[in-house]
C-alpha cells in the first residue's frame, strides 16, 4: 500500500481518510492498542467528520504531532 505523505494541515486528514479506508480501522486501532497500552477504545474511536478531533487527542495523549502519529497509522 503506497501512499502519498504531504503534511500540510488540510491533507492529513485526506491522509488519514485513505488509510483508514484502503486498511482496515479495526486492526489499526488493534494495533495502536498493543503498541500504546494508555489509548482505549474510546481514545480510538473513529466517527466520520470527527477525523481532526481524534488525531489532536490522540496526539496530546501520546506527546507526539499530528505528522508522527499519522506516519505511524499508515505504516501499521
Amino acid at each position: 500500500m503506497l501512499l502519498y505523505f504531504d503534511f500540510k494541515q488540510n491533507n492529513i486528514l485526506k491522509t488519514l481518510m485513505r488509510t483508514i479506508s484502503v486498511g482496515h480501522w479495526d486492526a489499526k486501532k488493534e494495533k495502536l492498542k498493543k503498541k500504546f497500552k494508555n489509548l482505549t477504545d474510546k481514545d480510538l474511536s473513529f466517527n466520520i467528520g470527527k477525523e481532526k478531533e481524534m488525531i489532536e487527542i490522540l496526539g496530546y495523549k501520546l506527546g507526539i504531532s499530528k505528522q508522527e502519529l499519522l506516519k505511524i497509522i499508515i505504516t501499521l
